[in-house]
């Protein structure tokens, strides 16, 4: 479980939770990708999550698959929601339009190689 998330409130927890199913839901979908159990495996000890004081980053090995909103803001003059997912326009930052979010139900947002563009 994300520990840095745990501070008692119902949204951190819900935040935290959804963050985990969208690592799962990665892993799953890079799963059906490749068949081998080796390279499977290799993926996804590599997946972790990076939080920062704006943006928590998800990374795969030494690539960035995209960035969550941690709160309420706006990013170059487009306002967005906490949870929201966005790719990244770089190691440091992420790209302009929200692709998705952690809190909606469906997969269809993204795929293993990160969030799908719009």
């Amino acid at each position: 479980m994300i520990k840095e998330i745990k501070k008692g409130n119902k949204m951190e927890k819900d935040f935290g939770k959804n963050i985990e199913r969208l690592i799962e839901n990665i892993k799953v979908d890079y799963s059906k990708w490749m068949t081998s159990p080796e390279m499977v495996e290799r993926f996804n000890e590599g997946v972790k999550v990076s939080f920062g004081r704006k943006y928590t980053k998800v990374m795969n090995g030494s690539s960035v698959w995209g960035f969550i909103a941690n709160g309420d803001g706006v990013l170059k003059g487009i306002p967005y929601k906490k949870g929201d997912v966005f790719k990244a326009a770089s190691w440091r930052g992420p790209a302009k339009h929200q692709r998705g979010s952690i809190f909606d139900s469906g997969t269809n947002w993204f795929a293993w190689t990160g969030p799908r563009y719009l």
